[in-house]
């Protein structure tokens, strides 16, 4: 089984125990996830972003601050915003936070369930899942020099003609060094692949 596979199947057993949605933000650094995922309801996800939570939910400051899983309804951290009883009236009564990885490069999950707590064992469970997709999904630490000339023609504006012309190879390498590329940064596109290099100072 690759890798994706494995992320997806992860994603499904987290669907499975956070039947009323979930968020998950892998590796966060330099304040963005380099991969996200959220199932929560669409109005609540519309409610959540329109008024800029992320930046005041005491879950994600929570998550953030220190690694492991707890429970929504023992964070003690300030809300002035009223985040969790405005989470209530769209559905998410009860929830977790997980978090894990270092400060450098934090995951953080919030599953959430309408009608009762997580048990310890289910919490026990979704933290397995989600150190597992931390770990599936770590960033490369450095890409080849060939990958790296190979994004930075993309990046230029360059046809892959013209560009594998410039490098000297075929345009089928050049391809084939994108590919490469994309696949360790976890991206669908090359402009996406260019971005994540980026972010993650790899470019």
């Amino acid at each position: 089984m690759g890798r994706n596979q494995d992320i997806d199947r992860l994603l499904r057993e987290l669907s499975e125990l956070a039947v009323d949605g979930y968020y998950l933000a892998l590796h966060v650094r330099f304040a963005a996830p380099m991969m996200m995922f959220q199932t929560f309801n669409r109005a609540w996800i519309d409610h959540y972003i329109q008024n800029a939570y992320a930046l005041r939910d005491p879950v994600i400051a929570w998550g953030v601050s220190q690694p492991g899983p707890t429970r929504w309804s023992a964070i003690t951290l300030p809300d002035p915003f009223g985040i969790m009883k405005e989470a209530e009236a769209f559905g998410l009564r009860y929830g977790v936070v997980i978090s894990c990885g270092p400060m450098t490069s934090r995951s953080v999950a919030s599953l959430t369930s309408a009608t009762r707590e997580f048990t310890d064992e289910e919490i026990a469970t979704a933290s397995g899942i989600i150190l597992r997709l931390h770990h599936e999904t770590q960033p490369p630490d450095n890409l080849t020099d060939a990958e790296i000339e190979a994004l930075r023609v993309v990046a230029s504006g360059e046809r892959y003609a013209a560009g594998a012309a410039g490098l000297g190879i075929s345009e089928s390498a050049l391809k084939a060094r994108l590919a490469t590329a994309r696949k360790k940064l976890f991206a669908r596109t090359s402009a996406e692949a260019i971005q994540r290099a980026k972010d993650y100072r790899l470019l």
